[in-house]
């Protein structure tokens, strides 16, 4: 691949005003030197005009792989503009997995165009992705694979595959399977080049193979790729019969995709499936309102808790000066509790079952950290308002961090064990909860030590 790292700044600037132009000469030139990436990010800067006319001067194998790189967006309305034939091939040139994810997004009535312009075997194919529950690993997979016998020996398999080369979407592992579709093993086109003409493969293959069913999630997809270092993971039907293949690149963007959304949710923020360039005004109003409202009159409660304690604090105004940074405390402490949790969960680096020892774990690194933060605070406390005060503020402050800090580990255990996304376990969420708490555990505190009437 070429390094595009100066197309933002130069080429894209050189196309625009050569295809305004009709330099096709020089577009052709540009265009050969530059990664399919990089025209697709080229051609939404052109006037939409001039969209097709860009796509037309790749040959059609690049046109698709270029559309493929389009947002979903783009790719809607660069359909509007070409005519039937020309979607047609744009479509019949992606690969299975890719036209899949395309028609999954687009709006229902492109879809149903565009498969009516398929031939009918792709258009089964599609159907057959298509009927696995969304966001699972069928509808990642591509069925396009080369897959071989344990009874050949090296010279048949390496003949299979150079006539099978062009179906197969990667030929780094294949993968061997019985006479009814069941894998018993696997291979690497290394191994097959280096091995003798006459071995048969049952003594070459790997018999440990690592698959996922079809209706398993996504990341769980992710998971085992990145644990065991695959390349290329087997995905299975309901009887063991191998039905397709995910490979590394369609796990990235399935990994970006999700942390993306894990983002979005720990900041209160519905999930958006497109890019925030793209992302209308109300469109993002309506993904954040909805926890703001939520928020607001979560800490209506708080104001609620402060009101409880109005008469201990016209006792001791001093108060006052440290609930900003109990509370606070207290919120950044369950935050950064949640964010571990709700990451190693993610990761699979632990399970639902592993709660307890990581509460005990939890529990004395917040009691380290709330001592640590209350002997800084006592001080200040002891000068503003008295030992009494120092000591009441050094108290609270050890008790909000560790409260904090087991509410922001537990809740995401908690959604977990429910079958819910733990990353809804937002920052702003247990920092409101763990506000409310702060307040009525700070003036609690106070009022005991302090001998204070509410």
């Amino acid at each position: 691949m070429t390094d595009n790292a100066t197309t933002d700044q130069a080429e894209t600037p050189d196309i625009a005003a050569l295809v305004a132009a009709q330099d096709w000469e020089s577009v052709d030139s540009i265009l050969e030197g530059m990664a399919d990436p990089d025209v697709a990010k080229v051609l939404p800067t052109l006037e939409r005009t001039h969209w097709t006319a860009l796509l037309n001067r790749l040959p059609p194998e690049r046109a698709a792989s270029v559309y493929a790189y389009l947002s979903t967006e783009q790719q809607t309305q660069l359909l509007d503009d070409l005519s039937d034939d020309e979607k047609a091939e744009i479509i019949g040139q992606l690969s299975y997995d890719d036209a899949a994810a395309l028609l999954e997004e687009l709006p229902d009535e492109h879809t149903e165009l565009l498969m009516d312009m398929l031939p009918r075997e792709d258009q089964e194919v599609l159907q057959t992705l298509l009927s696995y529950p969304e966001d699972s690993a069928g509808r990642l997979m591509t069925p396009q694979f080369v897959a071989l016998r344990p009874e050949w020996d090296v010279r048949q398999c390496l003949d299979h595959v150079r006539r099978q080369a062009e179906e197969g979407e990667t030929l780094s592992s294949l993968f061997v399977t019985s006479d009814n579709g069941q894998i018993v093993g696997w291979v690497r086109l290394q191994d097959l080049l280096l091995g003798r003409p006459s071995a048969t493969l049952d003594t070459l293959m790997q018999p440990d193979v690592i698959s996922i069913p079809a209706d398993e999630d996504q990341e769980e997809a992710a998971r085992l790729i990145r644990h065991y270092d695959l390349e290329v993971l087997p995905v299975v039907d309901s009887v063991g019969r191998i039905a397709g293949i995910i490979t590394v690149d369609d796990i990235m963007d399935v990994v970006e995709e999700e942390t993306t959304e894990d983002f979005q949710k720990m900041g209160s923020v519905g999930v958006l499936n497109l890019s925030i360039k793209e992302a209308t005004t109300t469109l993002l109003y309506r993904k954040r309102i909805g926890w703001l409202i939520i928020l607001v009159f979560v800490n209506m409660f708080a104001g609620a808790a402060i009101g409880i304690f109005e008469a201990a604090i016209e006792q001791v105004v001093a108060l006052v000066f440290f609930l900003p940074m109990i509370i606070a405390s207290g919120g950044n402490a369950g935050a950064q509790a949640s964010t571990l949790m709700v990451r190693a969960l993610a990761t699979g680096d632990v399970q639902v079952r592993d709660w307890l020892k990581l509460w005990g774990k939890e529990m004395l690194v917040a009691f380290s950290l709330g001592l640590t933060m209350g002997l800084a605070v006592w001080a200040a406390g002891v000068w503003l308002g008295g030992p009494q005060v120092g000591l009441a503020v050094a108290i609270s402050m050890v008790l909000v961090v560790v409260i904090g800090s087991m509410i922001g580990m537990l809740l995401p255990f908690m959604l977990a064990r429910f079958r819910l996304d733990p990353a809804t376990a937002s920052a702003p969420l247990i920092t409101s909860v763990v506000d409310i708490a702060g307040i009525l555990m700070y003036f609690s505190v106070a009022t005991l030590i302090l001998q204070l009437s509410m």
